[in-house]
């Protein structure tokens, strides 16, 4: 395969990025064609993408698809996200918006790493460290195959990571997610959790952004959903709702919330009726939910006898981790905690 010969010019190392945001196609052209920084295995390594092995295709999107590659060299696995030149501009800004994100994000182990970048034909090639599958697909398989639940103090784990990673955005980026829920939370084969998809994040100017039209509409924060409830705009506590939506689906296994039929529908469930929360015994309301198409009740109650499913106390949830959920489910956005107040609950100091 052919690839273009890169620009003579001196390009940045990831340190520096912070200095060129945000970044555009051309800039991700002279500073990372070419060049592979994996970490512990390789720094600014020269490839190309006859260094590629192409091992099937992961995923795809409107950008164009992700595909499992294997770097020959060093054996590494990676997941290649082939930008198309074809691509419409509003794709590609959430693209770029993605990339300048992870750029700089080298430094927070709570997120997906970069790896490097080609250009090839004309489409942009965005190398990204693997991971095994999102949040969402893990826990409608523990829950829906294995008839089982994921435990608080992996629950926990998800939190702390996810919200390290959050609040490494606000304070080192000055950015705000604003798409939290569960297929944009990856977990790797050794159980290490990532944020990832920052293609509608928002750069905040003292702390506020303002955009209302962007998001996963049944994750957003009431504040969000009824532009009355925030006219000066917003903050990093619409994630912490969206975080707190995030928590009670892992650990349910079900959104917390019926299917909507429209938005009006949303913003009168979510303004005028009580906000979700963790249930006290878990084991008897995912009876109740379990997909009919993978079990019955009576093959429910097989696998409660032998143990397949949690049923007795230790399915209920600690009263610290209820609360911790609760907190950042206030529909007052005044009521509801930032970042550093989460990072002071006993569930936070436990687990970290």
């Amino acid at each position: 395969m052919s690839s273009k010969p890169a620009p003579q010019l001196r390009r940045p190392v990831l340190g520096e990025l912070k200095h060129h945001r945000p970044v555009s196609a051309g800039f991700v052209y002279q500073s990372c064609h070419g060049r592979l920084t994996i970490p512990g295995v390789c720094t600014d390594s020269v490839f190309t993408a006859n260094d590629l092995a192409d091992e099937g295709e992961i995923g795809r999107g409107a950008f164009g698809f992700v595909n499992r590659m294997l770097h020959i060299p060093t054996g590494s696995v990676m997941a290649v996200k082939r930008m198309r030149s074809t691509l419409n501009e509003s794709e590609q800004t959430k693209t770029l918006k993605d990339l300048d994100v992870v750029m700089h994000s080298s430094n927070c182990p709570f997120i997906v790493r970069f790896y490097g970048a080609l250009f090839e034909e004309g489409d942009c090639w965005i190398c990204m460290e693997m991971m095994a599958t999102s949040l969402d697909k893990f826990y409608k398989f523990v829950y829906r195959y294995l008839l089982s639940r994921i435990p608080e103090g992996i629950l926990a784990k998800i939190a702390v990571a996810t919200i390290a990673a959050l609040d490494y955005l606000k304070v080192e980026l000055k950015v705000i997610h604003r798409d939290v829920k569960p297929s944009n939370i990856l977990i790797d084969r050794k159980g290490n959790i990532k944020l990832c998809d920052f293609g509608i994040s928002g750069e905040l100017v003292d702390s506020i952004a303002k955009s209302h039209d962007v998001g996963c509409k049944p994750y957003m924060a009431p504040e969000r959903i009824h532009p009355n409830l925030s006219v000066n705009g917003y903050d990093i506590r619409s994630d912490v709702w969206s975080f707190g939506i995030t928590m009670v689906e892992l650990a349910t296994g079900e959104f917390p919330y019926p299917a909507w039929n429209s938005v009006f529908e949303q913003l009168t469930c979510v303004l005028n009726g009580d906000p979700p929360c963790l249930p006290e015994r878990l084991s008897s309301f995912s009876r109740l939910h379990l997909s009919e198409s993978t079990t019955t009740v009576s093959e429910v109650d097989t696998k409660l006898e032998s143990g397949g499913l949690d049923g007795s106390s230790e399915s209920d949830f600690s009263s610290e981790f209820r609360d911790f959920v609760s907190q950042c489910l206030q529909k007052d956005v005044r009521s509801r905690p930032k970042y550093h107040t989460l990072m002071m609950a006993p569930t936070w100091t436990q687990i970290s």
